[in-house]
């Protein structure tokens, strides 16, 4: 076994031990809900007959407890692409269920809303708070206490996030994920973005963009852009919570039903044996792997808030320092588009995942002794699935197919994983730096200060933001609006750094999976509500964005004597106003920003 690099295994070293006292409170009650929570044989003749009351075909094993019953949390709806394949997913998995002795009910199912659709509307005001509502509906759908294991299907943002933090709660049970996959390739990413750009600048209208668009995301299955659906994709993998390498492979296949098939089994069996809970493979190990995995595939930022909250569902208390500490150790070995040209389709084709897996495991840069879920170890990550005839079956990747998507650590694309803690007297953000030249990780500019991305494109539009500047997006954060992501500003950002322009993003808001080629700090914190930092920024202050140094500073300001500025109304309509809740009682973006897990910490407290 290849020696744990001394980088990666003080960070580790650091949250196991941080996290001593809230792990050990979670260890402890995953073990009193295993000898004594609900289950099938404690439960009252009245309550048990209503658990499979229209069990149809099943009803007779599950009554007599003849094998585990799995319980299926689903996010299928037919308005998002990449959860539309799920409809058929219950009905396949009873039968592969049954073929492996066992039983499976659907236990609930959870929203899952597109910020492909929401972005820029005020939608996205729900996006982030959408993770708690799951996380809340995947413990309804479980709480019935009917199930010996759980399948969570689930792919997109805040989806994943939400069903594991939920899930976590149950982590007496063994649970796998069971994903649908990406779609087919469309439109070439590089001309979707130069569209977006020509947008931007008014020299095509909607009708083209409409039609880019369109042919970009265009059937069933995951966008094919290395945002925060398939980065979740990524993590859930390197934590072997899937079977392996199953991420990426499309829809409809013959390949992703035996992928599915062959989930259930395994589910099935671990459930039977009562081996694996969740609990056991969600610890300080694995949510490092995430990390890891995060920073050597340019992954996206918006994990930077969920892997915290995923964390500290498990008892596991991470920041955003081990994340900058992770990120000078691992290299950044994948380009996939925004960070380069290829999608995630072509990723899979180039070695993906098993070529990642295998090269960080023999640099000694990933744990490779965690306790897995979708295989008996780590070393089933290094190989890629295929058909043999009618046979699954799985083939060691060792090279990259294409070197310009996938390098090996000896000769990686950036020596560090690109995703740095930025801090000063505005506060601590995280800066994407992968897809971002180095020659513009130091951004000093005069402020020029919104509190709404739509006046940000109106300015843009206008000719005010042509020259260098640093764009400060505030009462952005969870407790102001929900913290929406601020992607519809990428296209002109980008247009005023093609003109040469200095150019930065500040905000206490979030960017995207897809955050690209301008400098961003995002997720400041404290956020501006309630008189943070940047509620005392002034159009033309001097502000200093620097990946390199780790600073994020107003120069020669002193914010402290200054009086915050008034915060805009809280939002109302599109449901906004029923979140009110959440944003009184969310905490900051580095904890998770979320509302639940404060209020439950408050709580056990």
């Amino acid at each position: 076994m290849t020696k744990l690099d001394s980088r990666l295994s003080a960070v580790t070293d650091r949250i196991i031990e941080r996290s001593r006292p809230t792990r050990r409170r979670y260890l402890d009650l995953m073990a009193r809900q295993a000898e004594s929570g609900i289950s099938r044989p404690r439960m009252s003749c009245g309550n048990f007959a209503h658990g499979f009351a229209a069990a149809e075909g099943d009803k007779g094993a599950i009554q007599a407890i003849r094998g585990p019953n799995l319980g299926i949390v689903t996010a299928y709806n037919d308005m998002l692409s990449a959860h539309q394949p799920y409809a058929r997913y219950p009905e396949q998995m009873k039968i592969f269920a049954r073929e492996a002795r066992a039983t499976a009910q659907v236990a609930g199912g959870v929203p899952a809303m597109c910020d492909g659709v929401t972005q820029g509307q005020d939608g996205m005001d729900l996006s982030l708070f959408s993770r708690d509502v799951i996380a809340m509906s995947t413990a309804v759908a479980l709480s019935h206490g009917m199930f010996e294991g759980a399948a969570l299907l689930g792919i997109c943002d805040k989806i994943v996030p939400g069903l594991l933090i939920g899930a976590l709660r149950f982590g007496h049970l063994p649970m796998l994920l069971v994903p649908g996959g990406p779609m087919p390739s469309g439109l070439p990413n590089k001309e979707k973005q130069r569209i977006r750009q020509l947008y931007a600048e008014g020299k095509v209208g909607r009708d083209e963009l409409l039609a880019s668009e369109s042919a970009s995301y265009h059937s069933p299955g995951t966008c094919t852009f290395y945002g925060t659906a398939n980065s979740n994709q990524m993590m859930m993998e390197l934590m072997g919570l899937h079977v392996p390498n199953s991420a990426f492979v499309q829809p409809g296949s013959g390949l992703r039903q035996a992928l599915t098939r062959a989930a259930v089994h395994r589910l099935a069996d671990l459930s039977a044996r009562k081996d694996r809970p969740l609990s056991a493979c969600v610890d300080e190990r694995s949510i490092v792997n995430a990390m890891v995995g995060l920073l050597a595939t340019g992954g996206s930022t918006n994990h930077a808030i969920h892997l915290p909250a995923i964390a500290r569902a498990a008892g596991i208390v991470i920041d955003w320092k081990d994340f900058d500490d992770l990120s000078a150790a691992v290299p950044l070995i994948a380009r996939v588009y925004p960070n380069g040209s290829g999608d995630v389709n072509d990723f899979h084709y180039a070695g993906g995942i098993a070529f990642v897996a295998r090269q960080l495991g023999e640099a000694g840069l990933i744990h490779t002794d965690i306790v897995t879920a979708g295989a008996d170890d780590f070393s089933a990550w290094t190989a890629h699935p295929e058909m043999d005839g009618e046979q699954l079956v799985w083939r060691e990747v060792t090279e990259s197919r294409n070197d310009t998507m996938l390098r090996p650590v000896s000769d990686p694309f950036l020596a560090d994983g690109g995703m740095r803690l930025v801090a000063g007297n505005l506060g601590r953000a995280t800066l994407k730096t992968s897809a971002v030249d180095p020659s513009r990780w130091t951004i000093e500019a005069p402020a020029w200060i919104f509190s709404d991305q739509g006046d940000v494109l109106k300015a843009f539009q206008a000719g005010e933001l042509d020259r260098d500047v640093v764009v400060v997006v505030r009462f952005q954060g969870p407790r102001a609006n929900g913290m929406p992501e601020l992607h519809k500003l990428t296209p002109a950002l980008g247009v005023l750094q093609d003109r040469g322009h200095r150019v930065a993003l500040v905000t206490d808001g979030r960017m995207s999976g897809a955050s690209g080629k301008v400098p961003a700090a995002i997720h400041c914190s404290p956020e501006a509500l309630g008189g943070g930092p940047l509620s005392r920024l002034q159009d033309g202050d001097l502000v200093r964005v620097c990946a390199a140094r780790g600073e994020l500073e107003a120069v020669g300001v002193d914010l402290a004597s200054r009086e915050p500025a008034p915060a805009p109304p809280p939002p109302v309509g599109t449901g906004r106003e029923l979140f009110a809740l959440m944003r009184h009682t969310a905490d900051d973006a580095e904890r998770g920003a979320s509302a639940m897990l404060h209020a439950m910490e408050l709580e056990q407290a």
